[in-house]
């Protein structure tokens, strides 16, 4: 069959899926691309909904992967506002929209990302009750930090992850006051571990962020359909006109669970399971970005990354895969945050217990610095702060899993690329 005959359907309008259609016709495919996204919206990019546009540094228009005309000017199948809710594999069939529009596919991507997580507790359906991961809720958190800002309201923000930071930074650039309620002993526990989240509590400290570590919240209490504080499991009620849930989110699998997919377990963070071509245990099926659980060999474990890089990357890899290309997908985990003076990137996958040492180089105290973990001599993963130009050799020392001079990495003089083998 040539490429003209097949059809290539992907499931998901976010920047994984707008990258994997792009691929398509830049790799020369031919064939019918059908590209389905649930949100009305354009495919954008998500990491400027808690950074630049909530900010109100960035127009709205800048957060889109492609003009909108880039579509039908490569003959991209566009449905916006549509929901996929049946594939059948049998008959090689997805099924859409409020009509129920059946299409055949050849190859199927599932690029169908992560959805926040839900506080349950009284009182999450007041107003003032906020979710951040769409472009929606970005335009109204936005309205809504603006009028906190110039009327000294407050927002209590459940979860000290990377976007609970960010929205906590913006808040406090608009003037509002801000209380985070974090059932860990540090922001970014799970990350950074001890040693480096100390360092994002007393960023946000300094610029009049309050913490309530060790706690979560047990209700949301409001009058009219409105927040007026929120409580936490140790009796105490924080003042606050708006909430907003930051704990974290959940891949969106429901689609491959009906489906008859394998889904990894929950220690593999309950992703769809593919190989390292990201092809699904259906060889007509991939999947792509925060929803797939991928074999990284470097690490030797299966990973499901939910960042901004996984999904610039892993979209063109699946859609090559789709094409027959020889793919291997073992990009190097990678991600970005900016919060108040402090930028930082970060390369590699060091969870809590998988390290054994932290080795800084340059001045913590001035936030100017670089933090390698370690284990046995070699660096797991690399956050530079302050610190520009540096992620590609972090991330070479990262694949040669050579061992590396502690005191040498330590010290700023040293060169990181003369230490690589």
């Amino acid at each position: 069959m040539v490429d003209a005959d097949q059809t290539f359907v992907i499931v998901g309008g976010g920047l994984a899926g707008a990258k994997a259609a792009e691929t398509l016709r830049a790799e020369g495919f031919t064939g019918r691309v059908i590209l389905i996204c649930d949100e009305r919206d354009h495919p954008y990019e998500r990491p400027p909904l808690s950074k630049g546009y909530l900010l109100g540094k960035e127009e709205r228009d800048s957060v889109f992967v492609h003009e909108p005309a880039w579509y039908a000017q490569n003959d991209i199948e566009l449905h916006l506002g549509q929901t996929v809710d049946a594939i059948d594999r049998t008959a090689k069939t997805v099924r859409f929209g409020e009509d129920g529009t059946v299409v055949h596919y050849d190859k199927l991507l599932l690029a169908t990302g992560a959805e926040p997580r839900r506080l349950d507790i009284p009182g999450t359906d007041l107003a003032g009750v906020h979710h951040l991961r769409r472009l929606a809720h970005a335009e109204r958190l936005k309205g809504v930090l603006t009028s906190l800002g110039r009327d000294n309201g407050h927002i209590v923000i459940a979860g000290a992850g990377w976007i609970g930071l960010e929205v906590a930074a913006a808040a406090r650039e608009y003037g509002a006051e801000v209380t985070v309620v974090e059932h860990g002993p540090t922001p970014l526990h799970g990350v950074l571990g001890p040693e480096l989240g100390g360092l994002f509590a007393e960023l946000h400290r300094e610029h009049g962020v309050r913490f309530h570590f060790g706690r979560q919240l047990t209700e949301i209490v409001g009058q009219d359909g409105m927040v007026l504080a929120a409580r936490t499991d140790d009796g105490e009620e924080h003042p606050a006109h708006d909430v907003l849930a930051a704990i974290g989110a959940a891949p969106r699998i429901a689609l491959a669970e009906a489906a008859g997919l394998e889904i990894a377990d929950r220690a593999q963070g309950r992703g769809v399971v593919v190989n390292e071509q990201l092809r699904t245990s259906d060889p007509d099926i991939y999947a792509a970005g925060d929803v797939a659980s991928f074999p990284h060999a470097l690490f030797d474990t299966r990973l499901r990354v939910e960042h901004w890089a996984n999904a610039l990357n892993g979209g063109p890899a699946a859609a090559r895969a789709m094409l027959g290309r020889d793919v291997t997908y073992d990009r190097v985990p990678y991600f970005f945050s900016d919060q108040y003076d402090l930028g930082m990137e970060y390369s590699g996958w060091a969870p809590a217990g998988s390290y054994d040492e932290v080795v800084i180089r340059g001045d913590a105290g001035k936030r100017e610095f670089i933090a390698f973990w370690m284990k046995d001599g070699r660096v797991l993963a690399g956050m530079n702060v302050n610190v520009w130009d540096v992620t590609e050799p972090i991330q070479r020392m990262i694949r040669s899993r050579a061992q590396v001079d502690t005191e040498a990495l330590a010290d700023p003089h040293v060169s990181l690329e003369g230490l690589i083998a």
